[in-house]
């Protein structure tokens, strides 16, 4: 057997040689410091619409980012054909912090949380006073989500040529929600698509909404450029609607400026996800009275030391009563 030296450098040692006839891999992987930065437009089945200044550019997301998807909404760093063109494809490869996430579970026993927009200002919570009927408990989930993500909430009640407004509207005014109500005589005249813009103003919507309740016509009225078919039919057995939106969709408001996702319409929103502990924090009057509260506490039970601080004059019973009304929607489901 040949004994190799000391020197291991000598010209006649064999060097195993690579069949595969490329490089061998590296942890090291590229920082693309020149990546150009976009925003996510739509997600289609692995395929991301990202706009890059003023072109829509198809991307997808590199192999190095793992598991962590991009959802609609999100600031991206790209690389590769940033034209534009035809059958031209880009990378992915940065994904930015995120400002704020809209979450949900299926159900409140599933423990997979789907992140179904990021970066947005505030969710518009589209619900019809008739045709179907609104559903409180759905509306308070939403609710929940928003204040848990990061977002603030915004009504948007449709319909209001078919029953009135003021009953629901008495619901939340203790939550200090903006709102607006339309109809569908008058929306088509402006005025009420006027002040519509006015919460939308700069900022990025989430439009959320079951079936039927007109949110993709809402949408379609907003930026009539990228008008989409809209819910023609809503079922008069079960009062449900045909889904019309089967994924997010960003869409610029020229008018006004800032952005409008309309997301797929939804049967349920699971709240599995949600940490009491954060809803709190958009009830800045009740927040300091938890500091007497007990480790974990649910603050709708007997220790919770919130009852002392409303008795004490410290906010409104209503206020409380609110925000145990928003944590008990976790417990029940949104139909009943």
């Amino acid at each position: 057997m040949r004994r190799y030296g000391k020197n291991p450098d000598e010209d006649d040692i064999r060097v195993r040689p690579n069949r595969k006839g490329n490089r061998p891999r590296t942890h090291i992987r590229p920082k693309h410091e020149d990546a150009a930065e976009g925003m996510v437009l739509t997600v289609d089945r692995g395929r991301l619409t990202v706009l890059v200044e003023d072109r829509i550019v198809m991307a997808m997301k590199a192999r190095e980012l793992g598991r962590k998807a991009a959802v609609v909404g999100d600031r991206v760093a790209v690389v590769g054909d940033l034209t534009g063109k035809k059958d031209t494809l880009a990378r992915i490869v940065r994904i930015a912090e995120r400002t704020s996430v809209l979450r949900r579970t299926a159900d409140d026993d599933d423990p997979y949380e789907r992140v179904v927009v990021a970066n947005a200002d505030q969710l518009a919570i589209v619900t019809a006073l008739a045709d179907p009927e609104p559903r409180p408990r759905l509306i308070d989930r939403c609710v929940v989500a928003a204040y848990d993500g990061g977002l603030e909430p915004i009504l948007v009640l449709t319909k209001s040529d078919l029953a009135s407004a003021d009953k629901l509207l008495e619901t939340y005014s203790t939550l200090d929600i903006p709102y607006v109500v339309t109809s569908r005589e008058e929306f088509t005249d402006g005025a009420e698509l006027a002040r519509v813009h006015e919460l939308l103003d700069g900022k990025i919507t989430a439009f959320v909404g079951h079936s039927g309740v007109g949110k993709t016509t809402l949408v379609n009225a907003l930026v009539p450029e990228e008008r989409r078919r809209t819910t023609g039919h809503v079922n008069a057995v079960t009062g449900r609607g045909r889904h019309t939106t089967t994924s997010a969709l960003a869409l610029p408001l020229a008018e006004v400026g800032g952005w409008v996702i309309d997301t797929p319409g939804v049967r349920s929103f699971g709240l599995n996800h949600v940490d009491p502990s954060r809803v709190i924090l958009a009830f800045p009057d009740l927040e300091p009275g938890t500091e007497g509260c007990p480790r974990g506490c649910s603050h709708d039970e007997k220790d919770c030391a919130l009852d002392a601080w409303v008795a004490d004059g410290h906010a409104d019973p209503q206020r409380l009563y609110s925000l145990r009304r928003l944590l008990a929607t976790r417990e029940r489901r949104e139909d009943d």
